[in-house]
Order: structure tokens, then C-alpha cells, then sequence
């Protein structure tokens, strides 16, 4: 079996729950879009692997859940209750500190995603290739090329991890200097 599809299943479920009326910034799709598409890029990522040696459960539910923290309600200690405290541990360092100063949280998030399996190395760029589709529509021309320059740090910080999603992400930096 690929992946454990009750796993999934019940994952999938929460996190639809959690961001029940969230949409994608600037359009009408439910946020439950993006989480999907972050999960199908870290699944890829595993099947493009010859060998894969990580945990494809844990690095979906990740994936799924990678904004819970961040942008809903759901607090660590549900997550841990549900999910147990690895999968708790490796959202947590996808989540943003909000009470740094904005221009350390992305390097404060890159060292916590450092010391967590993997996985959470794979979703972090999984969630930087779908956000680097297309920039939201109210971001200036130097909000897009900040972002573009964060996607470098990510990809410079936590390359070495899966060369598919690594090259994936190099595209879509590449890509998406269109921008501006």
C-alpha cells in the first residue's frame, strides 16, 4: 500500500473542518485547495524517489495540517490528541512564530524544520511550489520578489532533502519572476 487511506481520510477531514470557511486569497476556492495540492506535491515527491525511506503517512498529515496552527483556531495540544505529538511537533515547525519580528520568523521556522524528520523538510517546499502558482493579486511588485527570495532561502536551507520536489521548487522560483 502507497499510503494508509483512513489516515488520510481522517486528516483530510480535520483539516477541511479546521478551515471550513477559509478560501485561497483573492479567489472563491475553498483553502482546502491548497492543502490538497501541497499533499499531491509531497506524494509526488515520495513517488519520484527511487528509494524512499520516509514516512509517507506522517509526511501527508503533515502536509494536510501544515496552516492549522497558523491560520485556524485548532491549537497544538488538539492536534497532538488526534494525531499524536510527531505529527503535532513537525506542524508546529511549519507554523510561523508570530511574536518574532516578521523578517526572523522565516529563518526561525527554517531552524525548527531542521531539527524535525525529513518529511517536514519535503512539505516546506511542497507549500512553497504551490504558493509560487500565483502571487496574491493585492501584493506589490516587491511583496512578490521578497517572496521569490524567500523560496531561495527555503530551497538553499532545506535542499539536499528530495531531489524532485528540490528541482520543482527551482522551477516555479524561476517561473515565477513573471511576476514582476
Amino acid at each position: 500500500m502507497f499510503w494508509n487511506e483512513e489516515i488520510y481520510r481522517q486528516t483530510i477531514t480535520f483539516a477541511a473542518k479546521a478551515h471550513a470557511d477559509q478560501k485561497i486569497a483573492g479567489t472563491n476556492l475553498p483553502y482546502l485547495t491548497h492543502l490538497a495540492s501541497v499533499a499531491m506535491e509531497t506524494a509526488s515527491a515520495f513517488a519520484h524517489t527511487s528509494a524512499p525511506t520516509w514516512n509517507i503517512d506522517f509526511a501527508l498529515q503533515c502536509a494536510l495540517l501544515h496552516d492549522t496552527l497558523e491560520d485556524t483556531p485548532t491549537h497544538y495540544g488538539e492536534l497532538v490528541a488526534e494525531f499524536g505529538e510527531s505529527v503535532a511537533q513537525g506542524v508546529l515547525a511549519l507554523t510561523k512564530n508570530t511574536q518574532l519580528p516578521y523578517d526572523q520568523q522565516m529563518s526561525d521556522s527554517l531552524d525548527r524544520i531542521l531539527q524535525q524528520p525529513i518529511e517536514i523538510r519535503i512539505v516546506k517546499m511542497a507549500d512553497r511550489v504551490d504558493n509560487l502558482y500565483l502571487p496574491a493579486i493585492y501584493w506589490t511588485p516587491r511583496k512578490r520578489r521578497i517572496y521569490q527570495e524567500e523560496a531561495h532561502l527555503i530551497l538553499q536551507t532545506l535542499g539536499g532533502a528530495n531531489e524532485y520536489i528540490e528541482t520543482r521548487l527551482q522551477a516555479k522560483i524561476t517561473d515565477y519572476a513573471k511576476f514582476f
